[in-house]
């Protein structure tokens, strides 16, 4: 394969060109001349656009850095604040009152409230799992979390624990009988499920009995007098009994119950931005090729279990009997969502005539794009979307005019790609202040195409420290979640989608759960996101979204949603513009020490991982041991609050070096089992460790408080010296 093929005034690299040329474009019916001549047309249009933008960027952060060393410290005025801001075009005129359009939007995203998996799309596995993650084992979930408590002889070591099953099944009854109750029985009382008369009957000692509402009887699968499955629906998700007399669970079951199944991740972000390390051509080719493969439906990925090597394959759809004796299919999996990168960066994977990299979004919307025409027409279509449409997912805009230029370069991508106008819809991450407070201008520039605004609460509060880093030193980053502008956000994006008309049409979303092995206090905390009217919120693995599912059956989110549109918005714009600055002579020595430690010791944990290894997104364990999923938004606000207290006197240069050594033996220890991981300490000097101390004391410096031009850097550095190692063996 040549390093680069030169075409149309590109340079491309062999491996991306390849690609194209042998998996992506056969079958799409596009000739791979027109493909590369409109590609660079493509790019000769909206490369100068995106650099445009970056330098607005640039600008009003300068002009706000300056209003802030201008007031000399103290309480931001907030009316002179907004004005302010409004001077200079960082606040836009809202438009007024309106409703969007967009069409062709499956039910998954339009109507249907549940779980929403975000996984990293260079993982083959993982990609694997999260889209055959539509429907889950309660009984899994239950068993092997911690949702059940280990008392009273409830223990997980161990082989089978009958009395932890018995309180497994026990909590399955009751979600039957909450959410589908029988008419004047519980379901802990049924002996048998038939159907009859295209009804469900349950059997009882007392004699029969039939559902409270006869309509929440979906379908079945088997013969009518012994059903291997039965099918309910509740509020849009559909809930599945499997029976089975000679499993080992249902054996022990007086009505053969072996297990019950939820929809669960009803969709599923692939995502090619915070949660994966794509730093070059090589990177970019695999995540592409796993989207592709993702559209044909054929992805696969070998798994090692109990010592034996298994092919994990995509789910077929689910197929059942109707009431009525029609046949019914269900999507045997998640509705998929793709997250391309933001404006900011480029990819040498193609050199513009100049041998300028371009914008990697560019690279993304047609690389993407081109692997979803394949569930557009041709052999594979429909596998993924019902109704023609592509969702994209577009992280860190900043205000209405990055969204604009968002959808024209999705409008740009289908005339190359042939599509038919608005199919490439887009999602709006509400994740950057100029975007929360501007949202509503930011809806209307995507009014026809946007399905989706999700508030993501990480790279928001990294960017409110980066953006008021001059105001003064922030809060302790536990405390900021109390803060006034928090509640504002997350308020403001419900309201305001739908205002917008969401409702029936759109997601609106809230975000990730980040302690993945804490699953009880989810299931405690996380129905705060459905209560809120926000009809998914993220998860971060299979079995939290079958438990997440739980939330979408006790909360009509629909119902919610209508009680909430129509009213006052619940928070100003005032409110969402109040810096979160904290009182230093509040911290004692003893505090300051424990925060910076926090801090360095989460940015060192990810950072190695992401430099030396390549993982964008792991379980990361905290300075007390807990592990909790880590991402570059997390690293973004650990980062931006060392060097906003570093700016501020807080702590000292000398303090953050000492940490840096200090945690760095910290996290070499909590890496110690891993036999390829490369030790920070002592030298002090490897590409991780000088990665995240870049991070620290140049994060006031990094645009918008971003942490990928360090990170790339160091981990194209790390990989080239990987390379030569691997050479010179």
């Amino acid at each position: 394969m040549p390093e680069r093929v030169e075409t149309n005034g590109l340079s491309v690299a062999g491996e991306l060109y390849a690609f194209v040329r042998d998996e992506a474009l056969p079958g799409t019916g596009i000739r791979e001349e027109d493909f590369w001549a409109r590609a660079g047309r493509l790019l000769e249009e909206f490369t100068p656009q995106v650099r445009e933008l970056l330098d607005v960027r640039d600008r009003l952060q300068e002009q706000i850095d300056e209003f802030h060393r201008s007031a000399g410290g103290g309480e931001t005025d907030p009316e002179a604040y907004g004005a302010f801001l409004r001077s200079i075009g960082y606040l836009v005129d809202e438009p007024g009152d309106f409703q969007i359009t967009t069409d062709r939007v499956d039910a998954e995203i339009a109507t249907v409230s549940g779980p929403q998996l975000v996984v990293p799309l260079l993982n083959a596995r993982f990609a694997a799992n999260a889209a055959n993650a539509r429907w889950g084992s309660l009984y899994d979930a239950l068993y092997g979390t911690d949702v059940i408590d280990e008392g009273e002889g409830r223990e997980r070591a161990g082989a089978y624990n009958p009395v932890r099953g018995a309180a497994v099944v026990a909590r399955g009854r009751q979600l039957l009988d909450e959410h589908t109750p029988l008419a004047g029985a519980s379901h802990t009382e049924v002996t048998a499920y038939r159907i009859a008369e295209g009804a469900l009957v349950a059997e009882t000692e007392a004699g029969p009995v039939g559902l409270a509402e006869a309509a929440q009887f979906a379908g079945y699968r088997g013969s009518p007098t012994q059903p291997e499955a039965v099918l309910l629906a509740h509020h849009g998700l559909h809930i599945e009994i499997q029976i089975d007399r000679g499993h080992p669970i249902g054996s022990g079951d007086a009505a053969g119950v072996k297990d019950i199944v939820l929809e669960s991740a009803v969709t599923t972000i692939m995502d090619l931005e915070d949660s994966v390390a794509a730093v070059d051509a090589e990177d970019k080719v695999v995540g592409y090729r796993n989207w592709l493969q993702l559209m044909q439906g054929t992805l696969t990925a070998e798994v090692e279990k109990g010592g034996r090597t298994q092919t994990r394959r995509l789910n077929p759809d689910r197929v059942y009997a109707a009431p009525d004796g029609a046949e019914l299919t269900l999507p045997g999996r998640s509705l998929l969502l793709i997250r391309q990168v933001g404006h900011l960066m480029t990819s040498d994977a193609i050199l513009d005539a100049a041998g300028n990299p371009v914008p990697e979004e560019i690279l993304d919307a047609l690389f993407t794009g081109l692997g979803s025409v394949h569930d557009l027409r041709g052999p594979y279509a429909g596998g993924n979307s019902r109704t023609g449409s592509v969702y994209i997912v577009k992280p860190k805009v900043h205000g209405p005019r990055e969204v604009a230029v968002a959808c024209a370069l999705l409008a740009g991508a289908e005339s190359v790609l042939g599509l038919e106008p608005l199919t490439l819809k887009i999602g709006i991450m509400d994740e950057e202040r100029r975007t929360s407070a501007n949202l509503k201008a930011c809806i209307w520039e995507a009014r026809d195409r946007v399905v989706f605004i999700n508030t993501g609460f990480l790279d928001r509060t990294g960017d409110e420290i980066h953006t008021s880093m001059l105001a003064g030193p922030m809060v302790r980053k536990a405390d900021m979640r109390a803060t006034s502008w928090i509640k504002a956000y997350e308020d403001a994006n419900v309201d305001i989608g739908l205002e917008c008309g969401f409702r029936g049409r759109a997601q609106i979303g809230k975000g990730m759960w980040a302690a993945p092995d804490n699953l009880a206090e989810m299931l405690d905390q996380k129905i705060a996101h459905p209560l809120a009217g926000a009809n998914c919120a993220w998860v971060p693995s299979p079995t939290a979204a079958t438990l997440h599912a739980i939330h979408y059956h006790q909360i009509d989110v629909d119902a919610q949603q209508a009680k909430l549109a129509g009213g006052a918005r619940r928070s100003t714009l005032q409110q969402l513009l109040t810096i979160p600055t904290g009182d230093p002579s509040a911290w004692d020595a003893e505090a300051r020490r424990n925060e910076l430690d926090n801090n360095i010791q989460s940015t060192l944990g990810y950072v190695v991982r992401w430099v030396n290894a390549g993982v964008g997104c792991s379980k990361v364990p905290d300075i007390h041991g807990t592990p909790l999923m880590e991402d570059r938004a997390t690293c973004r606000i650990s980062s931006q609050h060392i060097s906003n207290w570093l700016l501020h006197g807080v702590i000292t240069e000398e303090q953050v070096e000492e940490s840096l050594r200090r945690m760095a033996a910290v996290v070499d220890e909590q890496n110690a089992s891993d036999p390829g991981y490369l030790p920070m300490a002592p030298s002090f000097a490897t590409e991780a460790f000088l990665a995240a101390r870049e991070l620290v004391l140049e994060g006031a410096h990094q645009p918008s408080g971003y942490t990928e031009p360090i990170l790339h850097r160091r981990r194209e550095a790390q990989k080239h010296s990987d390379d030569l190692a691997r050479s010179a063996s």
